[in-house]
């Protein structure tokens, strides 16, 4: 089989709102988090110095505050916002609940290119 398939659902929840779905899905170079976040939930405070993952958070549903760096981000459905490694994050959840599909990988470099960079002009197709 060319493939990995899990329904969210099925992962056990992280934090109470984090569905971390990397480790079934057996990814190497990307992490993927579906994050249902209850009324007034927040998360950890935390930034991505140790593995120099940068993340984009991607709002699919409700509407929420990201605090970046001590700055609110207030984000709405469709929302998508892209956080570097060195800054702080945390979700702050509103009155009602909401949906993020967040996406971590590792910063790609823009010197000592060995060849080895992910495409990230586009898909083929």
């Amino acid at each position: 089989m060319s493939y990995r398939k899990v329904n969210y659902e099925e992962v056990e929840q992280v934090s109470s709102a984090m569905h971390v779905l990397s480790d079934p899905l057996e990814t190497e170079q990307v992490g993927v988090t579906v994050a249902r976040c209850d009324p007034d939930w927040k998360s950890k405070p935390h930034d991505h110095i140790d593995n120099d993952h940068e993340e984009i958070y991607v709002l699919i549903e409700g509407a929420a505050t990201v605090i970046v760096d001590d700055e609110p981000v207030a984000m709405e459905t469709g929302d998508a916002l892209w956080i570097p490694p060195e800054s702080t994050r945390q979700i702050r959840n509103g009155d009602r609940e909401s949906a993020f599909v967040l996406v971590s990988a590792p910063s790609i470099a823009d010197d000592d290119s060995d060849g080895d960079e992910w495409l990230l002009s586009g898909f083929a197709g």
